[in-house]
């Protein structure tokens, strides 16, 4: 009898730790506060040194851009910026850019990230996306792959409307 009592006590705990008030992940809770959904692809990132705003990033442009950036960082102007600013600079990157944050690294370790780490991932993205290696990024070049500007309905053509056969049908 005392071992059947010690099961049922036993077994009431477990499945009370198996019930919880908390949203389970991965399924929708009407209550949840909605995560944010906004994506920045690292190509938007660059546009952001376009300084005449006319939407072609020139790699002067970009230099330019973060220069004024590594210079307002370096609080210290010792062309240096510490573990601190990095530290302080990456926690900015991810409120701003979440998941798609590129975060600044001290490559060789010399407990300073100076302009040359600063500006490489960067440098590195507008080299890979310069196509026609011509030091500016067009629309274009700055365009996700598979994506049509808007308003480009170019092979929309022919395609049906699909969807609506079963409407007041009752199936």
């Amino acid at each position: 009898m005392r071992s059947a009592v010690s099961l049922a006590v036993l077994a009431a705990f477990s499945l009370a730790g198996c019930g919880s008030d908390e949203p389970h992940h991965g399924r929708w809770n009407p209550s949840a506060v909605p995560r944010n959904e906004d994506w920045h692809s690292p190509r938007a990132s660059l546009l952001h040194y376009d300084a005449n705003h006319d939407g072609i990033l020139t790699r002067a442009e970009l230099l330019a851009g973060l220069k004024a950036e590594f210079g307002a960082y370096d609080t210290d102007h010792n062309n240096c910026l510490s573990s601190d600013e990095v530290r302080s600079i990456n926690q900015a990157r991810v409120q701003q850019d979440a998941s798609q944050a590129i975060p600044l690294v001290d490559w060789n370790q010399d407990g300073c990230v100076d302009f040359r780490e600063f500006t490489g991932a960067s440098l590195s993205l507008f080299d890979s996306l310069d196509t026609d290696s011509n030091g500016q990024l067009t629309a274009e070049e700055l365009r996700p792959p598979g994506r049509r500007p808007a308003g480009d309905r170019s092979g929309d053509e022919g395609r049906e409307h699909r969807g609506h056969e079963h409407e007041g049908g009752g199936q």
